[in-house]
């Protein structure tokens, strides 16, 4: 059966938040093949929790021990991570260029809430995020060029932490061999990232060529309905991202250290808190190498595996099994379940909100936030 071309998608002119974003004409039907891709990746994470089940059950078996950990550490800790995201609000309202606060916070924690506990969840928590930011009245072309501005972000950011704890062990910290790897792997992989995104953003042939590859595999591999603009689609995309970054970057670049800063402070002050006291590089390259593997879907927000990892890390710092074991439990609490809790509650307020105004769309202006 021959198969009907794609409509093109003309490249936009002008990029401003009154233009929509090209749209990719994707197919909507729940088919077969998507079915079972979930299935897997259900099956995946069930796998993997079941691996790392050992890990969790002994950051859950250390509850009691929380009664033990300074209280005065732990409210900072709590403070720590408030503010966090705080930042992480304040980030998203610049990539998104708004000023509202309410739709962008209650739209980051509902989001976050559907990527803590569904497997493979950044990309459904992207979608509820997006149609939230819809809702409130942010555009198209802001929701998704700030979102990917902010993850863009998010990632570079952690990447960027080993070269910080590099200065410390080049000077004489003692530091095992396995942190030691680590904090090199993470210095060439935030240069490799770095050069590619810089490569990205300031040429037109590899962008296209990487749009042209994409649509080719789509229409000649997947074989579904054929799609057409992808490469304009990325484009646009870039041209967002750039003019964000053009215009704020140095208020991008404070945010982003500020809200990774924060996080990890959070978890600094958890490990204090148990009567630790590592150097604090090491426990940088613990928290930068948790949070890279806690980027990979393979369980739920990284469900079982952030612990293990982070347990484990925190022992090469120094700390015994049992300390590290109550700190990544205290922070796990901070960073995980305290935000998971919040994510209903703001997901109910922003619906009982917007409910009320359904007749009247609210209008969001699309200038720099201050």
């Amino acid at each position: 059966m021959r198969r009907q071309p794609g409509r093109p998608i003309p490249a936009p002119r002008d990029v401003s938040a009154a233009d929509p974003a090209p749209a990719v004409d994707l197919p909507v039907r729940l088919s077969r093949t998507v079915v079972v891709k979930r299935i897997v990746v259900v099956a995946v994470a069930g796998v993997a929790l079941y691996l790392v089940l050992p890990s969790l059950l002994a950051v859950f078996n250390s509850f009691p021990h929380l009664r033990s950990v300074n209280p005065v550490w732990f409210a900072v800790a709590l403070l720590a991570e408030i503010a966090h995201f705080v930042c992480t609000f304040a980030l998203q309202r610049l990539a998104l260029r708004t000023r509202a606060w309410f739709a962008v916070s209650t739209a980051v924690l509902a989001g976050n809430g559907i990527t803590l506990i569904v497997p493979g969840g950044a990309a459904a928590g992207a979608a509820v995020q997006f149609k939230m930011l819809r809702t409130s009245g942010v555009s198209s072309a802001d929701a998704v060029g700030g979102l990917s501005t902010f993850s863009l972000l998010t990632v570079g950011g952690l990447l960027a932490l080993p070269l910080f704890a590099l200065p410390v062990i080049i000077v004489g910290v003692p530091v095992r061999r396995g942190l030691f790897d680590v904090a090199v792997v993470g210095a060439v992989a935030f240069c490799l990232f770095a050069g590619f995104g810089a490569v990205l953003l300031t040429t037109h042939r590899l962008l296209r060529a990487l749009g042209t590859a994409g649509q080719w595999l789509w229409n000649h591999v997947v074989r579904r309905r054929p799609v057409t603009g992808v490469v304009d689609l990325l484009e646009h995309e870039r041209e967002i991202i750039r003019q964000v970054l053009g215009r704020s970057w140095r208020s991008a670049v404070l945010l982003t250290a500020g809200r990774l800063f924060l996080d990890f402070f959070c978890l600094l002050c958890m490990v204090r808190a148990t009567g630790a006291d590592p150097e604090a590089a090491l426990v940088l390259l613990a928290y930068a190498v948790a949070g890279v593997i806690g980027l990979f879907p393979v369980t739920p927000g990284g469900l079982g595996v952030v612990e293990a990892s982070l347990s484990g890390l925190l022992i090469l710092t120094g700390m015994s099994a049992g300390d590290a074991l109550v700190a990544t439990l205290a922070y796990r609490l901070a960073s995980y379940w305290l935000p998971l809790a919040a994510s209903p509650v703001a997901y109910g307020v922003f619906r009982r909100r917007y409910s009320r105004s359904a007749d009247v769309p609210p209008t969001i202006t699309s200038e720099e936030p201050t």
